[in-house]
């Protein structure tokens, strides 16, 4: 008997209307026409032990206990999910081959993998065992993937980094939580303060943008503008640009604080001629965007729709699993295998079908063009985030579905588009001695930017035309100005900025280094965990939302300032998100990674003085009791915040 372990029951079915008929439906399993089985997990069945698993004492928060390290890990079963575990117990016993059919990501590769290591599946069974890697729900597409099955051996790496992600998490979390809710409670806090390994550098963002807001002290500056116009009667405006003798009237990004200098500058060039000290045009061309990853999907629906990254994830698992109409959307890849390029015909025959407003633009569709997101070197376990062929929906969409599916389909059709070329013209006019400069972005072809739904042609279109000068022609400054500015604050943080942070953390590391490690990388948390570590902010009243934009509460604030900076920046945090990943490649070892998580914790103890939480003082919300018998709020918040 074969036994198909999915992840979820929705893949499970999947599979199994892909495999011989007739079914016998039984309880948490499917066996199907040739006796073999499919069953399923109900997402993670397993979870890691809680302290007092290890050791009694651990129940009572106590510094003494601090740092608490096992040395032999353990997981539990979940209470809701004991029956199903219950059985693949009974299953894999009766297996004689198993096939992996987790998600095709580093947390659907634990999943099962821990199931199968916590049952004591045989070592020969499991050396055997295969990997099945779907990422469409439709009949074909999970057809085409079971019959190409691969050893589940190869992934190991990708199970191990999960692992090792998942025990970090775990290690910091707990002990830094323990840690802090001690010493804010003898300062006078009450409730849980907790800490985490992802979620606690995030808060520190938005604290010091939020104190960055609070802090700026608006500065007025001034631009000088030159009217110029030509020997053919053409007119147009350039910038002054100070020379290095006006470093003493502006600040530390060149601005012109002084007004006099400005009107001075403005009195020399009126009615002055100019010479041409430099011409340039180049064409240029702009490829269209490659597909979406969730990261960029969320970053971008939540500029145009507003949709926070949780509600963009619940949306895209509806598209994938009940309508089927997008591949796997918990995706960190933007490129798409050689082969997909071949069912590029059946893709946009559905988008044509489904998404009405979107039919001309697969009509002009050139679908012999082949933009650089068919690229195998850059897929691995599962591709970017794309249409299906299936050309009707489960029901009808939500304008919630509709507006995120047209968002993926039009991401996909850009890539049978050329790309957007334009014309850069810079002129450089010497006027009394001052430096004038003038630019233009004159578009040739809009290309992919046809389908833009909020086209930005007007913009480009009124910026100022340049004429075709050439250097040592003469000009004259008919007329001067002074455009008088404020520099502004930094903006608060929304979901969409928010989630760039996460995905490009590498802009907010302070140590230069660790800058160029993680340039390339793919930020903290993961595209699964993103979206939850933002509302988890919220659901501990660290972050409050104000329409639109996402700013610390009091009691944030005041936890940022009471930590070391090492557990508030994500330079320590990027630096292990860059390791997981070297360690799903086989480039870092996964005992070197937890002994140095070992190490910066004992360092971090060290560093936290129990006096900085005096701030804390009356804040927080006491602990509510249940029934006796029952596990209390405060226990409860406890165990939850144990983790990223």
């Amino acid at each position: 008997m074969i036994l198909y372990i999915a992840e979820k029951p929705s893949l499970g079915r999947a599979i199994a209307d892909a495999l011989p008929k007739p079914h016998k439906k039984q309880s948490g399993y499917i066996e199907v026409g040739n006796g073999d089985v499919v069953s399923w997990c109900i997402g993670h069945l397993l979870e890691q032990a809680e302290p007092d698993a290890y050791d009694a004492k651990y129940k009572q928060w106590k510094i003494e206990h601090l740092p608490i390290v096992p040395e032999k890990w353990q997981l539990k079963a979940k209470k809701e999910t004991s029956k199903q575990l219950t059985v693949l117990r009974h299953l894999l016993k009766k297996a004689d081959q198993i096939v992996h059919a987790g998600d095709p990501d580093r947390e659907g590769q634990l999943l099962v993998d821990e199931v199968l290591a916590h049952l004591k599946v045989g070592v020969r069974k499991r050396n055997s065992a295969k990997r099945c890697l779907i990422s469409d729900l439709n009949l074909p597409a999970v057809k085409k993937s079971l019959a190409n099955l691969r050893l589940n051996s190869e992934f190991v790496p990708l199970s191990t980094s999960a692992l090792a992600r998942s025990r970090a998490d775990w290690l910091y979390g707990m002990n830094m939580t323990r840690l802090c809710t001690i010493h804010g409670g003898k300062s006078g806090f009450q409730g849980v303060l907790s800490v985490g390994r992802v979620q606690t550098p995030l808060l520190g963002l938005v604290v010091r943008r939020d104190l960055e807001i609070n802090n700026f002290v608006a500065k007025s500056f001034y631009e000088v503008w030159a009217n110029v116009k030509t020997a053919q009667g053409e007119q147009f405006s350039a910038k002054w640009q100070p020379s290095e003798n006006c470093a003493p009237y502006q600040d530390e990004e060149g601005r012109v604080l002084v007004r006099a200098l400005a009107e001075n500058v403005v009195a020399r060039i009126k009615n002055q001629s100019g010479t041409v000290l430099k011409s340039a045009i180049k064409s240029r061309q702009q490829p269209p965007p490659l597909p979406y990853s969730l990261s960029s999907l969320q970053i971008d629906a939540a500029k145009r729709f507003a949709l926070s990254a949780k509600q963009v994830l619940e949306i895209c698992q509806s598209l994938y699993e009940k309508h089927k109409l997008i591949t796997y959307p918990r995706s960190d890849s933007r490129y798409l295998p050689s082969e997909h390029f071949k069912q590029s015909s059946s893709v946009t025959s559905a988008i044509s079908q489904l998404a009405s407003g979107l039919r001309s633009a697969v009509e002009n569709a050139d679908l012999t063009l082949r933009s650089k997101a068919w690229n195998d070197s850059k897929v691995e376990a599962h591709h970017a985030i794309i249409p299906t062929a299936k050309s009707r929906a489960s029901g009808t969409l939500t304008a919630d579905e509709n507006k995120i599916y047209q968002q993926i389909a039009r991401q996909y059709l850009y890539q049978f588009y050329p790309a957007f070329r334009f014309d850069e013209r810079q002129l450089s006019i010497d006027i009394k001695g001052g430096v004038f400069k003038a630019q233009s972005k004159q578009t040739t072809d809009q290309g992919w930017k046809v389908l833009l739904p909020e086209k930005k042609s007007a913009t480009e279109h009124s910026e100022q035309r340049l004429p075709a000068l050439q250097v040592k022609d003469v000009v004259d400054c008919i007329d001067a100005n002074i455009t008088d500015k404020i520099t502004s604050p930094p903006a608060y943080f929304t979901d969409a900025t928010l989630l760039a942070a996460m995905t490009g953390i590498n802009r907010f590391v302070q140590d230069p280094e660790l800058k160029k490690i993680l340039k390339d990388t793919d930020g903290i948390g993961t595209e699964a965990t993103r979206a939850g570590i933002i509302e988890l902010l919220f659901q501990r009243g660290f972050l409050s939302r104000d329409g639109k934009l996402i700013k610390s509460t009091l009691v944030g604030k005041k936890l940022i300032a009471s930590l070391p900076d090492d557990a508030t920046t994500p330079d320590m945090t990027a630096l292990w998100e860059s390791r997981l990943s070297l360690i799903a490649q086989r480039q870092f070892k996964y005992q070197q990674f937890m002994l140095d998580l070992e190490a910066v914790i004992k360092q971090l103890f060290t560093k936290i003085d129990p006096s900085a939480f005096i701030g804390l003082k009356g804040e927080g919300k006491k602990p509510s009791y249940r029934k006796k018998g029952a596990k209390s709020g405060y226990r409860k918040a406890k165990t939850k915040a144990e983790n990223r």
